[in-house]
């Protein structure tokens, strides 16, 4: 979906670049005096910074899946002081115009943007940074003389989208932003958190604070020689999450499956050891398939159905068919059912979990608790030695046992599933 719209939006800027030459006189291997011609940027960064942002999220739908996509009105307001270039006053330095510049995750999301609105000056905004590893973005020409007298106060207006979430590097000695969307859903992430926010089910609000004493982001400008690692300087950041769908509860119901299905087989046992049947490892196995098939069917038709509807169904089917088979293994239609009725309480149980974000680990103890109390209930009259190998226990009781006793063979010996 992104690839068709726009990615995530990370915003650095704006910031003032002054491109300048550098001319050196060297001698080669031969003696011989070249001159040798480098290029540098010097970053000027805002004393001020506020930009507020009205993003409107809407739902895009490709096919099966879904995702959120922003597009609103980004609103900045910058003020320069006046640039020192004193050490750039040389023979040997040419200074080149600078230029405002503001480098975005993917420029595609670009819809609108208004001119350079300033007091000293105006200008239209280009395409690109011109900054070597910031290759998306814009830029605006500014005149040199007029911002090493007066600086630049500007506010412009850049139309955004993106997808997932929007982020915003505090690049000014004091920065702010405000957002404001129709998103109920935000998860504000980054390396600070809004000094105020409000969610409501018709959305949010939200505003961020931060400074150079904070953040310390003007010592990664320091330097002429080249743009800092952009990634790694602090942001604001918000993003547009769906608290809970198919997806994330089949993932967590997957993670349930360990736990689910030792209860399921210490069920199967217990029926086996209380019944006296003889159940095959193999009927263990194709039970334990029928369970693993619930996960499939659950997450194949929730991408159709929802998951409520796919739970039911998958949860019903999968109990159909263990029941189907059981009545033939435990030879009786009413122990086929019996265990499918505790199959869909288990279920039942399981859905409580997946539905509850604060009272999961509550329930699970609770079931921990209860299954283990039920264990222990229908087993407190149980001669386990007995299931082990109920022909040792006749012998034992016909003649004491001696250090000649030869052991026994056949059906004395230890069964692995009894």
């Amino acid at each position: 979906m992104s690839e068709s719209t726009s990615r995530a939006q990370r915003i650095l800027g704006p910031v003032i670049v002054i491109p300048y030459t550098l001319r050196e006189e060297k001698k080669n291997e031969k003696g011989e005096i070249k001159i040798e011609t480098s290029r540098y940027q010097r970053f000027v960064l805002p004393e001020s910074l506020v930009v507020n942002g009205r993003p409107n999220v809407e739902i895009r739908k490709l096919g099966i899946y879904q995702t959120q996509v922003y597009q609103g009105p980004l609103d900045f307001q910058v003020k320069f002081g006046q640039p020192d270039l004193e050490d750039l006053q040389h023979s040997n330095i040419t200074v080149g115009q600078p230029f405002l510049m503001v480098s975005l995750s993917d420029s595609r999301g670009i819809k609108s943007i208004s001119a350079l609105n300033g007091i000293q000056q105006q200008a239209k905004f280009e395409p690109g940074t011109l900054v070597s590893g910031l290759s998306q973005g814009i830029h605006a020409p500014l005149a040199l003389a007029s911002l090493q007298k007066e600086g630049l106060t500007a506010d412009f207006t850049l139309n955004l989208a993106g997808t997932s979430s929007l982020s915003l590097v505090p690049v000014g000695r004091s920065s702010e932003l405000l957002l404001q969307s129709n998103w109920p859903h935000p998860n504000f992430l980054g390396n600070f958190l809004p000094d105020e926010r409000k969610v409501t089910d018709r959305g949010f609000s939200a505003r961020w604070r931060s400074t150079w004493f904070a953040n310390n982001i003007n010592s990664a400008f320091m330097y002429d020689n080249g743009i800092m690692e952009e990634e790694k300087l602090p942001t604001f950041t918000t993003s547009l999450i769906e608290p809970v769908d198919h997806y994330q509860l089949t993932e967590r119901a997957v993670k349930y499956a360990v736990l689910f299905l030792g209860l399921t087989f210490m069920a199967f046992f217990l029926f086996e050891t209380l019944t006296g049947l003889r159940v095959h490892p193999i009927q263990y196995l194709l039970v334990g398939a029928a369970l693993v098939l619930f996960y499939l069917i659950l997450l194949a038709f929730s991408e159709h159905l929802g998951f409520d509807v796919a739970y039911l169904l998958a949860s019903v089917a999968c109990s159909g068919l263990i029941a189907f088979y059981l009545s033939a293994v435990l030879r009786g239609m009413r122990r086929g059912m019996l265990f499918a009725a505790s199959l869909l309480l288990l279920y039942g149980i399981l859905y409580m979990l997946l539905q509850s974000e604060d009272n999961a680990l509550v329930l699970g103890s609770v079931l921990l608790f209860g299954v283990l109390a039920g264990i222990m209930l229908l087993t407190r009259k149980l001669d386990w030695y007995q299931v082990a190998d109920p022909a040792r226990l006749k012998g034992n009781a016909a003649e004491p046992e001696t250090a000649e006793t030869p052991a026994s063979n056949g059906d004395s010996r230890f069964r692995l599933w009894k």
